[in-house]
């Protein structure tokens, strides 16, 4: 169990290289959204651990919201290709 946490966590590590050296800002988002799948791997694997199930409901309610921002970043980016944003 512990080797899966530290491997979640070195991944994260280089992920979040990825985030701030992007080479555009589409894989900087994909990166972002990486991190965050990530973390809620983490809850899911401390509920099992731990035998709570309360982390489990948390971990389904933050990937609701993950989903939400990634369409929000995409319907963002679009405006920006069509150069809608700041006009």
């Amino acid at each position: 169990m512990l080797y899966f946490l530290l491997a979640i966590v070195l991944s994260a590590i280089f992920t979040f290289y990825r985030v701030m050296k992007g080479p555009s800002l589409p894989d900087r988002i994909a990166a972002m959204n990486s991190i965050g799948v990530m973390f809620l791997l983490v809850l899911v694997l401390l509920s099992y651990y731990f035998e709570r199930k309360i982390f489990i409901d948390v971990a389904l309610v933050y990937g609701v919201l993950l989903f939400v921002v990634v369409l929000m970043m995409a319907k963002y980016l679009k405006k920006i290709d069509k150069g809608g944003v700041g006009d």
